[in-house]
């Protein structure tokens, strides 16, 4: 069973309602008057909904039955695909599951599978990706590693702000759950 007091930003997950959920970000609130309650904001793991909602503090949720697979992605046409890497099974997610991960998939990359009851849900990216820079303005002399930034559109189609010294076809690291730049990296 899960508290609200154990509730993490991004990283628990819940079983309410019969459906498994996020919660994306929450605060306690302790009220002059009554009992202390904490105000949340969740998302749905299968259908990708967010909405608020308010518990009760001390409120016990159970964990959902989730199972993660890795499988590799392999290709899209009007479906994405990956496959199992040791069953060679494949699974096809439609375009409103990976839309969260879209801007994160690369072929022959492996990917966390999220299983509920047994059915594919969800796609979870790698927590860093190497990506190549395909268009950016280019650098000008003097400017500095500590100096201000400017876009990046990555291979993936993913735009991100990146230092003023990265160039085109530089391969940068990008931390995936919150799309920030980490460093150029040798490929």
């Amino acid at each position: 069973m899960i508290s609200t007091s154990d509730f993490r930003r991004s990283s628990t997950k819940i079983l309410w309602n019969n459906e498994p959920w996020l919660v994306v970000s929450f605060q306690h609130v302790k009220p002059g008057k009554g009992g202390a309650f904490v105000r949340t904001k969740l998302k749905n793991l299968i259908t990708g909904r967010v909405l608020e909602e308010t518990f009760r503090s001390g409120e016990k949720f159970p964990e959902p039955d989730l199972e993660y697979k890795k499988m590799q992605y392999l290709y899209a046409d009007d479906m994405y695909h990956f496959m199992d890497q040791e069953s060679y099974e494949q699974v096809s997610f439609n375009p409103q599951q990976i839309e969260q991960v879209k801007n994160y998939l690369k072929e022959e990359i492996i990917y966390n599978i999220v299983n509920f009851q047994g059915k594919p849900i969800t796609v979870e990216p790698p927590m860093f990706m190497i990506l190549k820079v395909t268009q950016t303005v280019p650098g000008v002399k003097g400017d500095t590693a500590q100096g201000g930034s400017k876009p990046a559109t990555l291979e993936t189609g993913l735009t991100i702000q990146v230092p003023l010294f990265v160039n085109e076809s530089d391969s940068i690291k990008v931390d995936t759950r919150d799309n920030k730049y980490i460093e150029r990296a040798e490929v």
